[in-house]
Order: structure tokens, then C-alpha cells, then sequence
């Protein structure tokens, strides 16, 4: 050891004598000493956390575009949660004590009808109070005006005042549209409010039966931070409708806007709070709306509900397989008629088809209201399959009455459409089609062929061609089996 580095004398270093050991050697004490260290300046801070704020998602390092909601310039840093120091719970007493299940009382939480058929058998029966339900469209779809229908509806009936809160137009323009479609009612309040408070010091003034709220993404509330329709505001404001439905057996329906991509705007959670998800569907340029269960916790969540939008109004359809049906007295070529289902309820549709030589290096292929990617699956079938050619030719696809047809069901009508459309011979007026095709060309079994062939001979049509096991079908239905396309096209040819 370096003699001017030498470490001085302290208190702590005893002199001793002993064997072996030299004059003035020093022996260290053992003394325990608590130490605190400091943090240095080298510490890592708190990893900073990133937030959308379209849909609420977390993601950890900043991006343009949402991976979610695939929405542009969405993500914000936000601050990083505080850690809760709490890490028991202690027991508390329960507001009601737990029952067996058979000694709960059902009676207080059975549906009760809305007044509009359609709307309650999406809704599996009727409306059951306390649940909060989520109407979802695109704007100008009609939503607004379905929901004055049922506020109408309720009001006259047994349930009770109804109350609409309208944060999107004034208590003004909602009566002259209720004058117009004639859904004026003295036990209908109307009130336009933006304030969470507001809204809960008019149900405590109304006491209604049913609440509208036209749409959350207006709702805010003072207490919590951010600009209305955010993720913030938007959670805040449903659990607290939530809350208040639950608590009083309020039933409440909540008007919800949607982005471009068809899916609910605001926080993915907004669709977990509320017990039904209902979307309104519809082409601006057809009368026709479709109310089709995305989430019921009280029936089906497949069930779709026609209506038949008006200047004067909005109308449920029982039985609207005739809007995509087009009646002729002469069969056309390029027409075909199959039978789909929608939820529960079996649809006739028309398919259309026009095949014209084409000008252009590179044939074009335009679809309506069908799959495009299921559409050119059946024509590269159809051609290989079917020794069709289409090439050198344009073909055109499109449903009647502006229904959109996915399912594979419709497979084998798309074919026999475009067939017949390139030999420009018909098929028979009174023949129904169903079947699903593969890439092989045979035809599938699809599922419920008994309930669309029975919607099909209801409506008048005598023939059809069915897939391989579709079950019993109809007496008054003269079925054919076609095992794979081929088959489906000597049929045409024969004009059976």
C-alpha cells in the first residue's frame, strides 16, 4: 500500500498486543452500520405510455397510425397510472345477501314490448328494464328516426313517460320531426342537453319509463377531463348511465356514431358495459333498414329486423322477401333467385348478371351488393369447372332491392346467373337455388335448406335445384339434386 495514500487513525481502530502479532498493529472493529443509499442521477425514469384516443388502446412506443381503429394521428403520451399501495381488500357487508337462483324473482326482469314488432325480435322478446342498449349507424341512416318511433311507441302504451335526450339537435327540430311522422304524444318529454348532470336532474324531474339518449358521444361530464366524444368522457358517461339503469330498472338506449370502417367509435369497452348491441344498417339509396343484433345478453345475437324507411316515417317489414325480388311475366337471362338467411329469417333474393364482350385488354369485373372476392372465386370455377368462358368478356354482378348477399349459399345462384347471362338463355321464373361451390365444383350442403326451400314454395316457387343431403323438403317442391356444377348447368340447358 502506498504510504501517502495511508488511511488515518480513527476511533474504531484498537491497538493490540498478542502473539504473532507486531507493536502497533490495528484490528478493525465489526460494528454493523445502516446505509441509505441515495438515488444517482443515472436512474431510469418511469417509461412514458402512449394512449388513443379513438379507441383507447395502449401501445408502447408512439405511432401514427392506430393498429386498433387504424386511425391517423390518434396516439397522445399519456401520464403512467399510480400504483396502488393497497394490496388486501378488506371484507365489506354486501348491499343484498346471495340467494339460491331458484328463489330469485324474474318477474320485475322479463321484456316488455316496445311497441315495434321488428325491434323486439331483435331484441329477443321485447325490452327488459334495467338494460342498456347501444343503437349503432352510419349518419343519415335513420337511427334517430327509429327511435322516436319507439319513445312514441312506449309513451302510449303501459310503460310510462318516455324522455329523449337529443344532444345533436334542439328540442325544435325533434318535434317538427316527430310532427311529420306523427309521433307526437303528451307522456313524450323531449329535452336537448349535453350535460351528464343535466341529463340525471330530468329523469329525477320525468321519473320516465324509458330513456333515449341521442348520442353518448355528445354526453360529458364536468368531473372527468377531455373533450366530449373522447375515450375518457364517452367511459365515464356510460358507466354512469349504466349505473343509474341498473339501479332504478331504468331501461336506456344509447345512439352510438361509427367510424369508416363500420365499427363503433369510441372506447372498445363502450361495447362491453352495455348488456344489447344493436347496428342500423341501410343504403342511402334504398328504403330498406336492417337492425342486426351484434351483442344480446337477453336472446339471440343473430337476429336481424326489417324496416322500410319513409317521408312519413319508418315501418317494420313482416315479410320483405318481396323488395328483392323483381316480378316479371317473361323469363330474362341472367337472373337467378336463391334463398339466404339473415339471423333466423329466411330472405328470397335476386341475383343479376350481364356478360358483354369486352373492348379492353384486361376484362372488367364489377360487383353490387355481393362479395367480390367470393364473386371472382365462382367465375374462375365457372370457367374451369364449367367450360364457360369468360376472358374476353366484362361481367357484371348485382343484388335486386339493395340487399347485400355474403354467405356461400348464394354460390351456385351468382353461376347459373352469369351462365345463363353468357348463353343468353333464362332460367324458369318459378325455380329457387341454393348451394355452396368449391374450387373442385361440387356443391355443398348448406345449413337450414329445409327453411328456405319452405320460405320458397310459401312464395309461389314450384322448382328447385338443392345441394346433396339438404333433409326434407317441401311436398309441393319438385327438388333436383345436383351433385356438382356441371350437373347445375345441364339443368339449365334442359330449361327444367
Amino acid at each position: 500500500m502506498d504510504r501517502g495514500c495511508a488511511r488515518p487513525r480513527t476511533d474504531d481502530d484498537v491497538p493490540v498486543l498478542g502473539a504473532g502479532r507486531r507493536p502497533g498493529a490495528v484490528r478493525r472493529s465489526t460494528r454493523l452500520v445502516s446505509v441509505i443509499v441515495a438515488p444517482t442521477k443515472n436512474a431510469k425514469p418511469a417509461r412514458p405510455r402512449y394512449r388513443c384516443g379513438e379507441c383507447g388502446l395502449e401501445v408502447p412506443k408512439w405511432v401514427g397510425r392506430c393498429p386498433e381503429c387504424q386511425a391517423w394521428g390518434s396516439i397522445t403520451e399519456s401520464a403512467a397510472p399510480a400504483r396502488s399501495s393497497l394490496s388486501r381488500v378488506a371484507a365489506g357487508a354486501p348491499a343484498l345477501p346471495a340467494r339460491p337462483i331458484a328463489e330469485v324473482d324474474v318477474e320485475a326482469a322479463r321484456a316488455r314490448p316496445s311497441g315495434v314488432p321488428e325491434l323486439d325480435r331483435v331484441l329477443g322478446g321485447g325490452i327488459v328494464p334495467g338494460a342498456v342498449m347501444l343503437l349503432a349507424g352510419e349518419p343519415g341512416v335513420g337511427k334517430s328516426t327509429l327511435l322516436l318511433e319507439v319513445a312514441h311507441r312506449w309513451a302510449a302504451g303501459p310503460g310510462g313517460p318516455a324522455l329523449y335526450i337529443t344532444g345533436e339537435e334542439s328540442a325544435g327540430q325533434v318535434r317538427l320531426r316527430a310532427e311529420r311522422t306523427g309521433n307526437v304524444h303528451d307522456a313524450l318529454y323531449v329535452s336537448a342537453e349535453s350535460d351528464l348532470s343535466a341529463v340525471l336532474g330530468h329523469v329525477d324531474a320525468v321519473r320516465p319509463g324509458l330513456l333515449i339518449v341521442d348520442s353518448v358521444q355528445t354526453v360529458q361530464s364536468p368531473e372527468v377531463e377531455g373533450s366530449p366524444g373522447g375515450v375518457t368522457q364517452v367511459r365515464a358517461v356510460t358507466v354512469a348511465l349504466t349505473a343509474l339503469a341498473k339501479e332504478r330498472g331504468l331501461p336506456v338506449v344509447l345512439v352510438g356514431h361509427v367510424t369508416k370502417d363500420g365499427a363503433v367509435a369510441g372506447p372498445r369497452v363502450l361495447e362491453h358495459l352495455v348488456d344489447v348491441v344493436l347496428h342500423f344498417e341501410g343504403d342511402r339509396h334504398s328504403t330498406l333498414r336492417m337492425v342486426r343484433g351484434v351483442k344480446n345478453r337477453f336472446g339471440a345475437a343473430d337476429e336481424v329486423g326489417c324496416f322500410e324507411l319513409r317521408d312519413d316515417g319508418i315501418v317494420g317489414l313482416a315479410d320483405p322477401s318481396g323488395l328483392f325480388l323483381n316480378r316479371r311475366e317473361t323469363a330474362v337471362a341472367g337472373t337467378a333467385v336463391t334463398v339466404v338467411v339473415e339471423g333466423k329469417r329466411p330472405l328470397l333474393a335476386e341475383v343479376q348478371a350481364l356478360v358483354s364482350k369486352s373492348t379492353l385488354a384486361m376484362p372488367r369485373r364489377a360487383v353490387s351488393g355481393l362479395d367480390s372476392a367470393r364473386v371472382s372465386m365462382v367465375l374462375a370455377v365457372l370457367e374451369r369447372r364449367g367450360r364457360v368462358r369468360l376472358g374476353e368478356s366484362d361481367v357484371f354482378t348485382a343484388t335486386v332491392g339493395g340487399m347485400k348477399v355474403t354467405e356461400p349459399a348464394s354460390d351456385l345462384a351468382v353461376a347459373l346467373a352469369v351462365a345463363s347471362a353468357a348463353n343468353d338463355q333464362p332460367l324458369p321464373p318459378d325455380l329457387a337455388v341454393v348451394g355452396e361451390v368449391g374450387l373442385a365444383g361440387e356443391v355443398r350442403p348448406v345449413v337450414g335448406a329445409g327453411r328456405r326451400f319452405a320460405e320458397a314454395a310459401r312464395l309461389g316457387f314450384t322448382r328447385a335445384l338443392v345441394p346433396p343431403e339438404s333433409g326434407p323438403l317441401p311436398p309441393e317442391l319438385r327438388a333436383v339434386v345436383v351433385p356438382d356444377l356441371r350437373s347445375a348447368l345441364a339443368e339449365l340447358r334442359r330449361g327444367r
